[in-house]
């Protein structure tokens, strides 16, 4: 596959302390973290930083930072997702974050947040408004109070966490929003009442006047000629929509490079980068076709297999490679980093107890090695270096001494060492 649109050609004059070049030396460049966005769901740095700090625990059993063999699987758990992803989503759902009214989970959150920033890892919020997981208490209220108090919440939340998380899923699964009928909900009703594109379009100038350089994403798992009229219908009314998120749940079985590709042609006619938000592939037994809503799948048990595992790890490798190979498609989000998370599936890329399973070294070996740059190189007389490189943020190192910088663009730069 063609990634040439992922790389730079970059020639560099690497010059000392006193603008002498570094003539025939020695030099390291080694890609520290990729420009596109690997990655993963994030949730599990919530308990990671209950368990380093105790006191942000407030709604789990006393006792249970008691147990250092949890601490310890925490930890260890917390550096293979670091070693692996740049790119983390954080659970913003209105209904668990903000039980009772005014009382919000943003101290744990925002603490979170920041350690995965301090990491160099990118953060994403998820969502800002959605009908489901939503919070129970907005009944209490009627459609322009409910409307008024979706828009203080988006307000509240992009100013609480701006310059840590500048990146939010604004709206989540509008295509089905008005529609929704397992249960009734605040949203659903505005929605009604206004429209899909009249709610999108007040959510999305409410979140961009909150922070016009954050990236705002239109989340959906229908990737059907609904969501491309939606799409267009947002875009015709002016709503700023940074990136296209398009969800790929595939407990029923791989989509198939068709599929995929099908997809990217049909959404890329807009223009806009493409983010795989809410990606997944399971290691044990698929849910049946006739399960129209994957939510309705519950069994007592599901085991990862063998046989499972090989085709998870075979499944993202081909339509990891598809989507890094498309120029639009700009992140790719894994949703469960561990066994069980979600609807108890085996999509994870540790088991249960908490080993690595195939698909963690497949994709370690795409990211930090197949897609990665790590050369040692000698200068020229000039203290002139060429090389070509995945974009990204890098460390360069000579004589015994190293720099950052970022690689972005063509052309030629000059580093001091």
């Amino acid at each position: 596959m063609d990634y040439s649109h992922r790389k730079v050609s970059k020639v560099i004059k690497l010059t000392n302390e006193n603008n002498e070049p570094l003539k025939n030396e020695k030099v390291h460049i080694a890609l520290k973290k990729h420009e596109f966005l690997f990655g993963c769901g994030a949730f599990d740095t919530m308990p990671y930083m209950m368990a380093k700090d105790p006191a942000l625990a407030g709604r789990l059993p006393s006792g249970i930072f008691e147990n250092k063999d949890l601490i310890e699987k925490a930890e260890d758990g917390m550096k293979k997702w670091l070693d692996l992803f740049n790119y983390g989503t954080l659970p913003f759902y209105w209904g668990n974050y903000e039980r009772e009214e005014g009382k919000t989970d943003e101290e744990l959150l925002l603490s979170a947040a920041k350690f995965l920033q301090s990491k160099g890892v990118t953060v994403k919020g998820h969502p800002l408004c959605w009908h489901t997981v939503c919070a129970p208490w907005l009944m209490d209220y009627d459609n322009a109070t409910i409307m008024k108090k979706q828009l203080d919440r988006i307000e509240r939340e992009i100013n609480a966490f701006k310059g840590v998380i500048d990146m939010w899923d604004v709206i989540n699964e509008v295509v089905i929003m008005p529609i929704f009928d397992k249960y009734d909900n605040a949203i659903t009703r505005i929605c009604k009442e206004k429209g899909r594109v009249g709610l999108i379009k007040e959510v999305f100038d409410k979140a961009y006047s909150c922070n016009p350089n954050a990236t705002f994403l239109i989340n959906d798992f229908n990737t059907s000629i609904s969501y491309e009229i939606l799409i267009d219908g947002c875009l015709s009314a002016g709503v700023p929509i940074s990136a296209i998120g398009i969800q790929s749940h595939q407990h029923q079985g791989y989509w198939g490079k068709e599929k995929v590709e099908e997809v990217l042609e049909r959404f890329s006619h807009f223009g806009l980068p493409i983010h795989f938000t809410e990606n997944t592939f399971v290691s044990g037994d698929l849910i049946p076709e006739y399960i129209e809503d994957l939510n309705d799948w519950q069994v007592p048990e599901w085991p990862s297999t063998p046989e499972g595992e090989e085709r998870q790890a075979e499944n993202l490798k081909e339509m990891y490679s598809l989507l890094f190979a498309h120029p639009l498609v700009k992140a790719i989000t894994t949703w469960d980093f561990k066994d069980g998370a979600w609807l108890g599936a085996p999509s994870g890329f540790l088991r249960k107890d908490g080993s690595t399973k195939p698909v963690y070294d497949t994709l370690y070996n795409l990211v930090k090695k197949e897609w990665s740059t790590d050369e040692t190189l000698t200068t020229d007389e000039n203290g002139f270096v060429k090389i070509d490189a995945f974009k990204g943020d890098y460390v360069i190192e000579a004589l015994g001494k190293s720099v950052n910088a970022s690689f972005l663009t063509d052309g030629e730069e000059k580093i001091t060492i």
